[in-house]
């Protein structure tokens, strides 16, 4: 029986780790329900692999129980979203695929995030001041006016992009994407803010049935402790 209520300890506390786990996943989503050109992550649990169950009285196997939960894969979505209006003319988004390329202190890095700026340099910048990248690699110059090209804005394709941080990804640019610069024009968000609420709360359910399987277990052990030491 000792055996069988530490085996559902560890079976819960892996569920709780895998739940909080996807906690940070959705709670960065929530964080960027309003970031310009987002791309919302998703992660899957599996089985540790089943238990067989066997019957002490006969020996006979009864049936399987679950080793416990673990995240096995993280994707992100990264299909494009609809694009809106905005009043600033260095805004750009991409209408289809493709990711605007800046320079960052760790190298080349990639974005649908399009909220530029310019700096004190007249030279186009995202919002952690990394150079804008034009079609052939060169900084973007902002015009006297205030206002950029959709041509400047180069669109690049990577096809093995990968998410780093909130809204940057690493990859190889393998060329021009097919996608097209709209100027004073910001992508929407990836994130379904009221859906990801919902898994949220689902999610913390599940925390909580986790906890109270860990107090009921150990309470267990607790009394079996102690009628063992009684009849000691």
């Amino acid at each position: 029986m000792a055996v069988a209520m530490e085996r559902g300890l560890s079976i819960a506390a892996s569920g709780m780790i895998a739940e909080m786990a996807r906690q940070d996943q959705i709670s960065a989503d929530l964080a960027n329900a309003t970031t310009p050109g987002y791309k919302a992550d998703h992660v899957s649990q599996s089985s540790f692999g089943d238990l067989m169950v066997t019957d002490l009285a006969t020996g006979s196997q009864v049936g399987t129980i679950g080793a416990g939960a673990m995240i096995t894969k993280q994707t992100t979505d990264l299909r494009p979203t609809v694009l809106k209006d905005s009043s600033n003319p260095l805004d750009v988004a991409i209408s289809g695929t493709g990711y605007f390329q800046i320079q960052t202190p760790q190298g080349k890095e990639f974005t649908r995030n399009g909220q530029f700026q310019a700096n004190a340099k007249s030279q186009l910048v995202d919002q952690e001041n990394n150079l804008v990248m034009g079609p052939t690699g060169q900084p973007i110059t902002v015009a006297k006016d205030g206002t950029i090209q959709a041509g400047q804005v180069g669109v690049y394709a990577v096809p093995n992009a990968r998410k780093v941080g909130d809204n940057n990804f690493t990859g190889t640019a393998t060329g021009k994407d097919t996608g097209i610069v709209r100027t004073s024009s910001l992508e929407a968000s990836g994130v379904d803010a009221a859906r990801t609420t919902i898994d949220m709360m689902a999610s913390l359910r599940a925390i909580e049935a986790g906890q109270k399987a860990l107090q009921t277990i150990d309470e267990s052990l607790g009394k079996g402790n102690s009628v063992g030491n009684i009849r000691g």
